[in-house]
C-alpha cells in the first residue's frame, strides 16, 4: 500500500459515469436486507480454542509509514499486538522494522535476512513491496515461515499469501457515498497508481453506480506507479482532495495510506464528507480532529490476517487460512461509527453485502 504497473492519466471521471453536478441522486431499487444481519459491520468472529504461542519469536516488517499511519500499517500493528497478548508471546521475542519510501530492494532483503538470522519465525511482510525481496530471501531460510500481506511468491512453500478482496469492501463504501452525497457526485483519491489501489477505485465506483446509476465519480491518484511517496504525503492528499471538491465531489474516499490524513483535513475545511479506508478511521487517534466528517469506513482486516497467520503458525496449521480474505471470510467489510448511517441505509448496505457473498453480485477488481 500487488505488483507494479504503468501509470495512467492521473485524474478524471470514471468511464461510463453520467449525471449532473448539483442534482440529487435517483436511486436504483436496492436488494432486500437479509433476515439476520451478518457480522459485516466490522465485527470479528470468535477465535475458538486458546492457542499457546509462548515459544514463538515473531517479526513484523512494516510498509512505508510504519505505526501511526492511521490506516494499513496500524491495522497490521493491531493484529500483531493482539497476537502477542492472546498467544502469550514474550515482548522480548518480538521485533518491528519499517520500510522507507523508494528504498532499494537490497535494504528490504537485508531487513528480512536480519530478522531470520536472529531467529524470528514467523515473519510478516506488510505490503506487496516485500514481494521481490521475499523471492530472494525466503529460499535462503526454508524453515522460516513468512507471511506476505497483499501479494504472493510463486513456488515459495514457506511464504503464505495474505491477500484480500479489497474491491468488495470498497463497493459497500461506494453505496454509502452515493446515499450520503447531496450532489450525486463523489470522489476517489488513490495514493499510488498501482493495481492494488485500482481495486479500491473499481469497487467504489461500481458500488456507487449500483446504488445510483447516474452518480458522477471523480478519481485522482497522487503519484504514478514508480513513486511510492503517494502513501505518505498528507499535503499532497489535501491539495488533491481540494481539487476534487472544487469539481463538485461532496463525498471523498481515500485509499492512500497516511496521505489520507490530508484528504480528511480538506474535507473538513470544505464542509463535505468522507469515507474511511482499511481501518475504522473514525476511531483513529491521528484523525481525532477530523473524524466528524467520516460517515463510514471500508474495512480491510489486515489485523485479522496478521493475527490469524501468527495463530496458525503457533498451531502449525497454516493450511487452515483462507485463500482470500473476502467478505465471506470477514477479511473485508465496513464500519458505521459516528452515527450518520441510519438503520435504513445500513439495511441497504447489508442487502448489497449479502448479494456479494451469495455470488449474485461480482465486484470487478479493475476500473
Amino acid at each position: 500500500m500487488v505488483l507494479s504497473a504503468c501509470a495512467k492519466d492521473s485524474g478524471g471521471v470514471v468511464a461510463g459515469a453520467t449525471g449532473v453536478a448539483g442534482a440529487a441522486c435517483e436511486f436504483a431499487t436496492p436488494p432486500s436486507p437479509p433476515a439476520t444481519p451478518s457480522a459485516g459491520a466490522g465485527e470479528q468472529a470468535a477465535d475458538g480454542d486458546r492457542v499457546d504461542g509462548s515459544a514463538l519469536k515473531i517479526g513484523l516488517a512494516f510498509d512505508i509509514g510504519g505505526r501511526g499511519d492511521a490506516s494499513f500499517n496500524d491495522l497490521a500493528a493491531a493484529g500483531f499486538d493482539r497476537a502477542i497478548a492472546d498467544l502469550g508471546i514474550k515482548e522480548e521475542n518480538t521485533r518491528e522494522v519499517s520500510a522507507a519510501p523508494n528504498e532499494d530492494e537490497s535494504v528490504k532483503r537485508s531487513r528480512l535476512r536480519q530478522l531470520a538470522r536472529e531467529g524470528f519465525n514467523p515473519i510478516i511482510g506488510v505490503g506487496f513491496a516485500y514481494t521481490e525481496s521475499l523471492k530472494v530471501v525466503a529460499p535462503e531460510f526454508p524453515d522460516v515461515r513468512f507471511g506476505l500481506v497483499d501479494s504472493a511468491v510463486e513456488g515459495a512453500a514457506n511464504v503464505t499469501p495474505l491477500v484480500f478482496a479489497e474491491q468488495e469492501g470498497a463497493f459497500l463504501a461506494g453505496v454509502v457515498a452515493a446515499y450520503q452525497s447531496r450532489k450525486c457526485h463523489v470522489g476517489f483519491v488513490g495514493g499510488v497508481d498501482i493495481p492494488l489501489i485500482r481495486k479500491f477505485e473499481a469497487g467504489y465506483a461500481q458500488g456507487a453506480r449500483a446504488a445510483a446509476p447516474k452518480v458522477v465519480v471523480e478519481r485522482k491518484y497522487l503519484t504514478p506507479a514508480t513513486d511510492f511517496t503517494g502513501f505518505q504525503d498528507p499535503a499532497k492528499g489535501l491539495e488533491t482532495a481540494k481539487g476534487l471538491i472544487d469539481k463538485g465531489a461532496d463525498v471523498l474516499y481515500p485509499a492512500a495510506g497516511a496521505s489520507g490524513i490530508g484528504v480528511f483535513s480538506a474535507v473538513k475545511q470544505a464542509g463535505v464528507l468522507a469515507i474511511g479506508c482499511d481501518a475504522d478511521q473514525y476511531h483513529q487517534p491521528a484523525l481525532a480532529d477530523t473524524r466528524d466528517v467520516i460517515v463510514a469506513s471500508s474495512l480491510k482486516r489486515v489485523d485479522v490476517a496478521v493475527y490469524d497467520f501468527v495463530r496458525a503458525a503457533a498451531r502449525n496449521d497454516l493450511a487452515s487460512l483462507p485463500k482470500v480474505f473476502d467478505l465471506k471470510a470477514n477479511g473485508v467489510g465496513y464500519a458505521t461509527s459516528g452515527g450518520r448511517v441510519d438503520a435504513k441505509l445500513q439495511g441497504i448496505v447489508e442487502g448489497f453485502k449479502a448479494e456479494i457473498i451469495a455470488g449474485r453480485i461480482e465486484v470487478a477488481d479493475k476500473p
